[in-house]
């Protein structure tokens, strides 16, 4: 198995193909926290946990007059709350007398093969590649009987750990949660330690931060209701001369769309405790004797060659253990051109047929109708939640004007945004309560529109009934699921006034009810994410999407730092990136080349392109196929920082089996009569051959040299200009 228990040490070692991590039934059954790093064999490392006499740290009673044992200083697995340990916490538990306390000491452990899973969440699973097993390790307060468990995965080849946490209220009394963390990670020195997050904002989402840890709570958090423009819903710490090439550094990835917190404290000793799960902000959750709570799940990896190699980690896992669509793997996703900035919310049957006949010369091959078509829909002021066509726009109705796209062999696709309301609308009239609005409050309204209570289950069987009934009314082969808020208002007019701190959970556990009844009933559909762009782009999110619209901004230079950004935890074809009419001084072969960074496609009007942009993207269309495997299935690799470089900017997608690579290179600042610059591939093998092709111009060089020496990027060319060099093995 791939996790050790052994009995007389009390030792419990997870091992992965190239990491270790080890925890320790320790000094009062408390559990410790040994180590995170690369592989070690079965020994007991607790000789690392140094004890003094702490001041101003107080001991456990039972440890009678050993003032060295102190819970402020020792690593811990989960925390203790109100135990003597002052750092930031994982639990804080309000019992039934109303203290605020909890004691939790190992009680038992179970372990099996397989990934464990969660009540109404989303977890990882296994393909039948993967050795994967699973520890559960449950504490116990004595005195309240309330237990946590602390539930981890070990996907071996993968060098991935997925954690949770699951409290079970054993207790005779109602227990309040006001706060539950799905993993702690305490490291025993810390001061070493960079924090880098994706902060970012509508239209500039997930830019890259590096900072050193100071002696302070560093806060990442969300209190949107969705995971945010403004932050995603990861982290890493890594040593601070780690580069993409080299050190240690430590993945943390969130399984949950809703509000998160991730906080990192440096402590009074250079210790370093991270904790990560729901944001604690307006939360309280309620847990009855014999009931459960489950957190979120976190995708943990660790490596010691650097930020690429963590990069990698998460790539080939949420490409393989995270999604089952065939449209991750068996079927190659169309070139779609998307209807929005190309007519916005005019446009009928016939506008829609006249874009598509364009289009096809164009390479492209499926149609996205935007938001428009239904309801009472002329602009962003009615509609939301009246899912039915409207006739006066699709004259023909839906299922003739897909037979229509279909007959051009063309695919279909459609947009919804089912979680909002409008206050013009049908349903908002028939059920105003369903709408988030406290009482005697008027609601922020956002974009004019309200979010819907989607925790409450007569909401949910509504909008999977009445999504449902558009997808299969027709040949519809793609959906695009928007949401065009933050969520604010938090009230359930379903729920009793002490309950109202469940609300924000409530949606998020809702949603996913609602996307397993209408995506994961729909296989044959493609699904793809968007949150106003980017604001709800978090792996639990791609449990059901294949991919995820990046961001609103389609300004080809901003996506060189949203791509960069985004590929730290998320692989290329899970991002959503089109080529556009914006920023026009920049060619059409360049905008291509960055939205092959993507999934690829078109947001603009077909019929308003000159003869030679037609040709144009249809030749980019057919790059985006030639390259496919290559960008959606290669490991990828950073070459060049956008937020460092000035002259370039650079990424690399190598095969598997490093037969074959292409780079990317596009030009942002070549200076008049500068020096030439070069760029390093990385990733091939050093003793193969490679043909270099550019442009039907090639040359022949060693995967050493191209590696170490690098490749010259001609310099008398246009601002803006990419390059795309594409490497062969040669067969000697």
């Amino acid at each position: 198995m791939a996790i050790v228990y052994n009995e007389n040490k009390k030792t419990f070692s997870l091992h992965t193909a190239r990491t270790t991590y080890q925890l320790k039934i320790g000094n009062l059954n408390y559990v410790k926290h040994l180590y995170y790093g690369a592989t070690i064999r079965d020994e007991d490392l607790v000789y690392l946990i140094r004890q003094y006499d702490r001041g101003f740290s107080g001991n456990p009673y039972d440890s009678l007059k050993e003032r060295t044992f102190s819970l402020d200083a020792q690593p811990q697995e989960f925390t203790t709350q109100q135990q003597g340990d002052f750092r930031i916490n994982s639990i804080e538990v309000q019992n039934s007398d109303g203290s605020f306390s909890f004691n939790g000491r190992y009680v038992s452990h179970r372990m099996y093969h397989g990934p464990f899973t969660l009540q109404g969440l989303p977890t990882a699973f296994a393909t039948e590649n993967d050795t994967v097993d699973s520890l559960e390790l449950t504490i116990e307060d004595a005195v309240t009987n309330v237990q946590v468990t602390l539930l981890y995965s070990v996907f071996e080849e993968a060098d991935i750990i997925m954690r949770a946490a699951r409290v079970h209220n054993g207790g005779k009394e109602t227990i309040q949660l006001k706060r539950i963390m799905s993993l702690n990670m305490d490291y025993m020195n810390g001061q070493n330690l960079d924090l880098i997050s994706l902060p970012g904002r509508y239209g500039q989402e997930r830019q890259v931060e590096r900072q050193p840890l100071t002696h302070h709570v560093h806060k990442i958090r969300s209190g949107r209701g969705i995971s945010s423009h403004q932050q995603n819903p990861f982290i890493a710490l890594a040593e601070r001369t780690t580069t993409e090439d080299f050190g240690a550094c430590y993945g943390f990835a969130l399984m949950y769309s809703g509000s998160f917190l991730a906080e990192v404290e440096l402590d009074q000793y250079d210790q370093a405790r991270l904790v990560m799960g729901i944001n604690d902000r307006l939360f309280s959750y309620p847990v009855d004797p014999g009931e459960d709570f489950d957190t979120p799940a976190v995708l943990m990896t660790y490596t010691h060659k650097g930020l690429t190699r963590m990069s990698q980690n998460y790539h080939n896992f949420i490409r393989n253990n995270l999604n089952k669509s065939k449209f991750v793997r068996d079927v190659r996703r169309p070139v779609l051109i998307n209807t929005w900035e190309a007519a916005f919310f005019d446009f009928d049957d016939e506008k829609l047929i006249e874009i598509a006949k364009a289009a096809k010369g164009m390479g492209v091959e499926m149609i996205v109708m935007d938001d428009g078509w239904f309801g009472k829909r002329d602009d962003d002021n009615s509609g939301l939640g009246d899912w039915y066509v409207n006739e006066k726009k699709i004259k023909c109705g839906l299922t003739e004007l897909v037979r229509q796209i279909n007959d051009l062999d063309m695919k279909f696709g459609i947009w919804f945004e089912p979680e909002m309301v409008s206050e013009d609308s049908d349903l908002f009239r028939a059920h105003p309560d369903w709408a988030m609005e406290i009482p005697g409050r008027r609601a922020v309204r956002s974009r004019n529109q309200l979010a819907l209570d989607v925790g409450r289950k007569e909401v949910q069987d509504y909008l999977i009934e009445s999504i449902n009934r558009i997808l299969d009314s027709a040949n519809i082969y793609y959906v695009k699921w928007d949401i065009n808020r933050a969520i604010t208002d938090l009230w359930s007019n379903a729920l009793p006034a002490e309950c109202q701190g469940e609300v924000s959970h409530r949606y998020v556990l809702g949603l996913y009810r609602v996307m397993d009844g209408i995506i994961k009933t729909h296989p044959d559909i493609m699904f793809e994410g968007c949150a106003g762009g980017g604001g709800r782009f978090d792996p639990a999110m791609l449990t059901y999407f294949v991919q995820y619209w990046s961001s609103d901004n389609t300004k080809p230079l901003d996506n060189l730092k949203l791509h960069y950004g985004s590929s730290f935890l998320y692989p290329v074809s899970t991002m959503g990136a089109h080529v556009s009419k914006a920023s026009p001084m920049v060619p059409f072969e360049t905008k291509a080349a960055i939205a092959m960074c993507g999934t690829f496609g078109y947001e603009l009007d077909a019929t308003k392109l000159k003869k030679k942009e037609i040709r144009t993207c249809k030749k980019m269309s057919g790059l985006y196929h030639k390259y496919y495997d290559l960008n959606f299935f290669g490991d990828y690799y950073r070459l060049a920082n956008p937020f460092e470089q000035v002259n370039l900017v650079a990424w690399e997608s190598v095969a598997k089996d490093k037969s074959e690579a292409l780079v990317t290179v596009i030009t942002v600042n070549l200076t008049v009569n500068g020096p030439q610059e070069y760029i390093k591939c990385k990733g091939l093998s050093p003793d193969t051959l490679y043909r270099v092709e550019r442009d039907g111009k090639a040359l022949t060089a060693s995967g050493m040299a191209l590696m170490h020496a690098g490749l010259p990027i001609p310099r008398e060319v246009p601002e803006y200009t990419a390059f795309l060099y594409h490497l062969t093995a040669v067969k000697e």
